[in-house]
């Protein structure tokens, strides 16, 4: 095993473990730096498999923009310890594991479906974005409206964990 690749699985572990840290951090704060941690990762991971625009574009908007807003909400709303609902309803962590298993599913059939070999594309070099734009939305539009379907959960989700309870 050469370098490259023992620097990919460290760099890819440190993602994944950044990953789980803004999942089951308690302050929020920690939670949006492990964030940022986790966007400078999969940066990094984008540059090792000579995608520059994409690690570039990673930096610039999501570290550089999204987790900077997230930290100034944070910073005006307060950062508490966060609290848990636990008997709020019962059924709704169910509900999200059926649907995770369905996501993940559907998400491992578009992969099979998908050629092992790879494209031989001579402009891709570097992560071209009109190549890329090419690639992602004809021959893997089903990754990406899957992905689409994933972020609408998530937004929804988010808007059920911030609504309050009614008073009975």
């Amino acid at each position: 095993m050469d370098f490259a690749t023992i620097f990919f699985i460290l760099v890819g572990a440190l993602s994944v473990a950044a990953a789980v840290g803004v999942v089951m951090a308690r302050i929020a704060v920690h939670s949006a730096l492990f964030l940022l941690t986790h966007f400078a990762t999969l940066a990094v991971l984008y540059i090792t498999l000579d995608a520059q625009f994409l690690g570039a574009a990673q930096i610039i908007i999501y570290a550089g923009g999204i987790v900077i807003l997230i930290l100034f909400v944070i910073m005006l709303i307060g950062s508490q310890e966060l609290e848990t609902r636990a008997a709020y309803r019962t059924w709704v962590p169910y509900a999200g594991l059926a649907l995770g298993l369905v996501l993940l599913a559907s998400m491992t059939y578009a992969i099979m479906q998908t050629p092992i070999t790879p494209v031989a594309v001579p402009a891709n070099e570097g992560g071209v974005p009109i190549v890329l734009g090419m690639f992602l939305y004809t021959q893997n539009i089903l990754l990406v409206e899957l992905a689409s379907v994933l972020l609408l959960v998530a937004l929804l989700g988010a808007l059920l964990l911030a609504r309050k309870p009614k008073e009975v």
